[in-house]
């Protein structure tokens, strides 16, 4: 089980308040002994099935009101980033969709075109018109078209189902009316398989971009980006992708083995054209006395 950020802090969790689960463990002050999980978070965090095919049957209700399935999303030749969040969340909601904009806006890359994006609301009781506002606003902090970015409602509890499958694990805690859940976005294959899982409410661009060229391997992906993927492998204790040293030694290597052979054949191309030279010279004569 991963938990996105740290136990006890409010904006970990959609601004639960953890310290308020009115259980016999709350010590003086209302702090918990160091190392004891809230009730309200037991279970809560992110299993990874890095590979598991998600049910693209899945309904669930656009921006327009309209029920569509997940694999209107999919299926496209593009990766998929897939966001479970709720438009009313106080905190934590927003600033994972706040980082991803900011993410999307400096990649070079297009949702729609290289890409596609699927937020959908965690929360049953949230409505279309709620998704469409927060669509616009999204759209307008990205500040570019993304045409591909897609915000959607639950639909006959799927929005759980599809949680469980994908092994984001949250709580709904009645007395707060909140939702405790981990922070975190997900990419998968053009297929619907789990690729990639990033965690915080920060992206980097360029670990967004591997995540998507990862998920999208062997499509028509920049050769550039496969270059520098190969370089660079995903470290979940940095939760970033991170310079790999083995592979950038062996690609020093073989450049280091190119060079030499072609220094090796420029030597052995002059050496060759010298001799031909030699050869076409006229005979030496002979002096007499």
């Amino acid at each position: 089980m991963i938990l996105a950020a740290l136990l006890g802090t409010g904006s970990a969790f959609g601004g639960f308040d953890s310290a308020s689960t009115g259980d016999a463990q709350v010590g003086k002050g209302g702090e918990l002994p160091p190392g004891v999980t809230p009730a309200i978070l037991e279970g809560v965090g992110v299993d990874e099935h890095l590979g598991r095919p998600i049910d693209l049957s899945f309904e669930f209700t656009d921006e327009s009101g309209y029920t569509v399935p997940l694999k209107s999303f999919f299926n496209k030749d593009k990766p998929v980033i897939l966001d479970l969040v709720y438009y009313t969340c106080p905190m934590l909601c927003n600033l994972i969709l706040n980082g991803q904009a900011e993410a999307m806006k400096e990649l070079a890359w297009t949702a729609g075109k290289e890409y596609e994006v699927v937020t959908i609301s965690i929360n049953p009781q949230e409505t279309f018109d709620l998704a469409r506002h927060k669509k616009a606003s999204y759209l307008d902090l990205v500040g570019k078209p993304a045409p591909g970015w897609h915000f959607l409602t639950d639909y006959h509890g799927n929005a759980k189902k599809l949680a469980e499958e994908v092994g984001f694990h949250y709580r709904y805690d009645p007395k707060q009316e909140q939702y405790a859940h981990a922070s975190a976005i997900m990419v998968l294959t053009p297929e619907g398989r789990m690729a990639r899982y990033l965690y915080g409410i920060k992206f980097r661009s360029r670990d967004l971009r591997f995540a998507l060229t990862e998920a999208a391997e062997g499509r028509s992906t920049a050769t550039v980006d496969k270059i520098l993927l190969w370089c660079y492998h995903y470290d979940p204790q940095a939760n970033a992708y991170v310079l790999f040293a083995s592979n950038l030694m062996k690609a020093g290597g073989v450049v280091t083995v190119l060079i030499l052979g072609f220094f090796l054949w420029r030597l052995f191309r002059m050496e060759k054209q010298r001799a031909e030279k030699l050869r076409a010279l006229p005979p030496h004569r002979e002096r007499t006395a």
